[in-house]
């Protein structure tokens, strides 16, 4: 029973940096429709970026990790204005291999510059801090990470619902051509669509750093965050957030249990199963464009 309850709380913690993922690609998908597969690249170079404010320069934590966040929103604009607006006309596929494109070219520019072998981040919390409960360990980065997944989460839900911004992008996303007629700037929204994506996803990568540092560090996170949005439902940021945890869950039992080999297996094998009994995911409703 300890084994087990163990396993469920390492997979809530796990799932927290998939949640941070999923949430990361709904916000633009939301709006775009599109799957940003450069999600975690983009959190790749914020990380490094920091690594070089706190090693190089000398900066405090909370400094480094501010004017991080502050990198990370105008990468995600600068991205969607240079590159996305550029290109003419492009289809739903065209637009997933630019962002597969922008993730080759960020994840070649940090290995380039910072080398592939293993980095630390300087960070106040220890990977192997933890508490102590009965027999159950919780490690404290993995708590900050539970908690940081858990406020983006709840402050994205009221800015999506009541914000004006927030409608504008739903508004986009239902129907662009409309949304530009009533005065949306939907060139805007997509530029300002991008920079929170990249601020989101650059937080899970900050709180990964930590424990990991490396050119390749996004990829899990970033395909099981993706995973967990498919399976919540796309348009759906509770969705993607229980569908993380309920993720991450599965994925340590079936590593506890049957093989650690094939852990990451599970996934992508959920990703299947559910868009062949539920397209639109779990916790999403079917929606039918306006036009």
């Amino acid at each position: 029973m300890i084994d087990f309850l163990q396993m469920v709380v390492s997979g809530v913690a796990v799932g927290s940096s998939y949640a941070l993922m999923g949430l990361a690609m709904v916000i633009i998908y939301k709006t775009s429709e599109v799957p940003n597969f450069a999600q975690g690249e983009m959190a790749l170079v914020t990380s490094f970026i920091t690594m070089m404010l706190l090693t190089t320069f000398g900066y405090p934590v909370w400094l480094a990790f501010c004017l991080a966040l502050v990198f990370a929103a105008f990468l995600g604009a600068f991205l969607e204005f240079a590159v996305l607006r550029r290109a003419k006309n492009p289809n739903i596929l065209g637009t997933i291999v630019i962002t597969i494109g922008l993730e080759m070219v960020l994840l070649g520019l940090v290995s380039w510059k910072f080398g592939a072998e293993q980095k630390t981040m300087p960070f106040p919390i220890g990977p192997y801090d933890s508490f102590i409960i009965g027999d159950i360990f919780i490690a404290k980065l993995e708590v900050l990470t539970l908690v940081s997944a858990l406020l983006l989460m709840t402050l994205l839900f009221f800015f999506f619902k009541y914000t004006r911004l927030g409608l504008a992008m739903k508004a986009t996303q239902q129907n662009a051509v409309a949304a530009k007629i009533v005065g949306i700037r939907t060139n805007r929204i997509m530029m300002m669509t991008w920079a929170i994506s990249s601020v989101v996803g650059a937080t899970a990568g900050l709180l990964i750093s930590p424990v990991i540092m490396h050119p390749f560090m996004m990829w899990d996170p970033m395909l099981k965050g993706f995973a967990a949005a498919v399976m919540g439902g796309m348009t759906s940021l509770p969705g993607a957030v229980a569908a993380a945890y309920l993720l991450g869950i599965i994925e340590n039992l079936f590593g506890g249990y049957v093989s650690i080999e094939f852990k990451s297996v599970v996934a992508f094998a959920i990703i299947v199963l559910v868009l062949c009994f539920k397209p639109s995911g779990l916790f999403a409703r079917h929606y039918v464009k306006k036009v």
